[in-house]
């Protein structure tokens, strides 16, 4: 789970198909999809210019999926498996976490990989 910049809660539940989703909820209790075409999506973030992270799968490939403010469009950001969480630093820093580790990203604050 996390707060976008736009107020609403963003939520996944890995599921076991390769379509699943992230879902918006607003204050009200309305519930949409933000994005479809995620494979077992867990851990988000959303960086400075709000543009949402997931751990997940994305067209067959493991690691952090960026997804665009609008849930328009998607790529995969960084490749890796068993990515299960991530957060940013005030600093711009992602933090990724694997079943086994945990890993420090220097991405920027406008998650650029520096």
């Amino acid at each position: 789970m996390a707060f976008g910049p736009d107020g609403r809660l963003y939520v996944t539940a890995p599921g076991l198909a390769s379509y699943d989703a992230v879902y918006a909820i607003d204050p009200d209790g309305d519930v949409e999809h933000f994005f479809r075409g995620l494979g077992r999506p867990q851990g988000l973030a959303f960086d400075a210019e709000g543009k949402l992270y997931v751990a997940a799968c994305f067209r067959g490939k493991h690691g952090i999926v960026r997804i665009s403010p609008d849930g328009e469009s998607a790529e995969l950001f960084v490749s890796g498996n068993n990515v299960v969480g991530l957060c940013f630093t005030r600093n711009g820093e992602m933090i990724v976490a694997t079943g086994d580790a945990v890993y420090s990203l220097n991405v920027g604050i406008y998650g650029t990989l520096l």
